[in-house]
């Protein structure tokens, strides 16, 4: 048989409540009745319990202290997340407006284009594709058959000539700007009347301009005169402005002269167009043709 162990007296949790409450019970009434007697002793236990509780208040401060920085740190990230998403709204309200602002500099820029030319009916259209480089040589706009845009019709835009309609669909019309290589516009000095020919040139245009050929030796136009289109071209109607000229010099030929256009429309950021709903009526230069 295994040998139990002795176990000593048992006391319940109870009776050592009630043993420990009498104790201070009397602890206190003795302090108080022989206080003189037990100032030693309270001294005694000051002299223990001071540091001990010091150290404990300083304990407790200091979990306090990290408790408040906790929870002000999560006060801030809250906040923090507040703002950002406020800011996040108005950055978007931001672009919201800047592109109806866009919208509406744009819709002010083709009314006033418009008003320029207001004897030819109008259907204005969006830019939505683009061939080649970054310049606008040839784009595609979002108007077509449909819309009452056909084949050689012009298009303007900013202040003025653009191009022409190359290729047309029911919803869509592909457009050959003037800085085209391809591109070659009968033209005329607006100030003295006289006629050249705006060349497209991709090459020049990188430096702000494009060509101007065919110019008279004996021409009186100047540097910065205005260039429009011809009444003798065979498909821009006439007037259109195009741009202006500079660097009015001789050919090597010696009977005539060449010379650099600034165009009037930027070719690197076309977003909306006017397309001129109606053909130049070439009759007249057939007419012309026959009789020479």
């Amino acid at each position: 048989m295994k040998n139990k162990r002795k176990r000593g007296p048992s006391f319940h949790p109870k009776y050592i409540y009630i043993f420990l409450s009498i104790l201070c019970a009397l602890l206190v009434v003795l302090s108080f009745k022989f206080s003189k007697q037990f100032a030693g002793f309270k001294s005694t236990v000051g002299d223990v319990v001071s540091p001990m509780q010091s150290g404990i208040n300083r304990v407790g401060k200091f979990l306090s202290d990290k408790m408040d920085l906790l929870e002000s740190k999560e006060k801030l990230l809250e906040e923090n997340k507040q703002l950002k998403e406020k800011i996040d709204a108005l950055n978007y309200d931001n672009k919201i407006l800047a592109n109806e602002n866009s919208n509406l500099d744009n819709f002010r820029e083709l009314y006033e284009l418009d008003q320029q030319y207001p004897d030819y009916p109008k259907v204005a259209a969006t830019v939505i594709g683009r061939d080649g480089n970054n310049w606008f040589r040839l784009f595609t706009i979002d108007k077509g058959k449909d819309d009452g845009v056909d084949v050689d019709m012009n298009v303007i835009a900013g202040d003025g000539l653009v191009g022409i309609v190359s290729e047309v669909g029911r919803h869509y019309a592909k457009v050959r700007g003037i800085i085209d290589d391809k591109s070659n516009v009968s033209a005329m000095f607006d100030s003295t009347g006289e006629t050249c020919m705006v060349k497209g040139n991709m090459q020049s245009i990188y430096k702000g301009f494009i060509d101007i050929t065919m110019i008279s030796n004996s021409t009186e136009a100047k540097d910065g005169d205005s260039v429009v289109t011809s009444r003798i071209s065979d498909k821009f109607l006439p007037g259109l402005l195009v741009g202006y000229v500079s660097n009015i010099k001789d050919e090597s030929d010696g009977l005539s002269k060449s010379a650099q256009l600034t165009p009037v429309v930027s070719f690197d950021k076309l977003e909306s167009v006017l397309v001129i709903t109606t053909l130049k009526d070439s009759s007249e230069n057939e007419d012309i043709k026959k009789y020479d």
